[in-house]
């Protein structure tokens, strides 16, 4: 028996990988941009640097999508999370005032098969595109002691760039700042360990049957994409004092992040409806309303943190009722949602 065949028996096959390697080139290569430098395959990948920027900050993000893969995988749609996790890096990096530069992958599993290999950057490489950002390289690593079979992992690192007189630290917030939500386009990538041992194990939903009160199946709704912000906020990074990413934690979480050390927030609770996925996880699951907005995002994905006077470009800059004043910062420590 060769070393191949005795690797392949243990739980890995090298021909099955450099074959998929093969496939996925193309779409690696398809996000090259202007900027992109060395060859697709290589150890490394490479970027210049915009020209023109001023003192450049390069603004680094490492992530993944947690256990909404395991939607994925279940529901043998594996197209869409590759997508999920670039623009969840892209938001990131966002906040802090940078465009995005460049993206590594990693996909980690075992025997997941070369369409799902292949599906996942696609997906990856979709999301990079529609930010004319490159795919420099990544890591796919075959790991049968680790993972069943069957079953993957996703992250990615993401590299951004702001000139530093432009870079967004939180520190022009001050108190009379408004607070304008950009609304989530469901539970994003955060909170999926909860959703579904509610949907699926205490209410007993199939992936395939009704998602209550909505004209979407169950895996239709958890796997709607996470939204990126980075095309409606980009061109009013200037007039923004602050940014934050609603991901894990909630509202209350994230927004305490940015806020200066002084400044808290009201948020109106009443300022926006809920969407029904969040109803129905808490009636479903019987979670009390302060674990909601700590494990999910609640319908918002985003606050901008900006002056009275610039809150009207702000909110017209977005499609109607996809932003909307949802509190203030006030004098004090901590966030309140009233």
């Amino acid at each position: 028996m060769s070393s191949a065949e005795r690797y392949r028996e243990s739980g890995v096959d090298l021909d099955a990988a450099d074959l998929t390697k093969r496939r996925i080139a193309s779409a690696v290569a398809s996000t090259r941009t202007e900027l992109s430098k060395g060859v697709v395959g290589g150890f490394g990948g490479m970027v210049s640097l915009p020209a023109g920027l001023v003192d450049p900050l390069l603004v680094m993000s490492t992530d993944g999508i947690g256990t909404k893969v395991l939607v994925a995988i279940q529901a043998s749609r594996n197209d869409t999370v590759g997508e999920d996790l670039v623009n969840h890096c892209v938001n990131d990096v966002l906040v802090h005032g940078a465009s995005a530069l460049a993206f590594q992958d990693y996909i980690a599993g075992n025997d997941i098969g070369e369409q799902v290999t292949t599906d996942l950057v696609a997906g990856i490489a979709r999301g990079c595109k529609a930010h004319a950002m490159v795919l420099t390289g990544g890591e796919t690593a075959q790991l049968p002691d680790l993972y069943q079979s069957g079953h993957y992992d996703l992250a990615g690192t993401i590299i951004g760039v702001v000139s530093e007189q432009q870079a967004i630290h939180g520190d022009r917030i001050a108190p009379g700042d408004q607070l304008v939500a950009y609304a989530s386009s469901g539970l994003h990538t955060n909170g999926y360990t909860l959703a579904r041992r509610v949907l699926l194990e205490e209410m007993r939903l199939e992936l395939d049957a009704p998602f209550p009160e909505s004209g979407d199946t169950v895996a239709e709704q958890l796997l709607r994409i996470h939204r990126s912000y980075a095309a409606v906020i980009s061109p009013l990074l200037g007039k923004i004092n602050g940014l934050a990413h609603i991901t894990g934690g909630g509202i209350e979480g994230n927004l305490s992040r940015v806020l200066p050390e002084g400044c808290g927030a009201i948020i109106d609770r009443a300022s926006w409806e809920v969407p029904n996925v969040f109803r129905v996880l808490e009636e479903g699951g019987l979670i009390v309303s302060s674990e909601m907005f700590r494990v999910f995002n609640m319908g918002v994905g985003m606050i901008a943190v900006a002056t009275a006077a610039v809150v009207p470009e702000l909110v017209s800059s977005a499609a109607p009722g996809d932003a909307w004043v949802v509190g203030e910062v006030v004098s004090g420590e901590g966030v309140s949602i009233a």
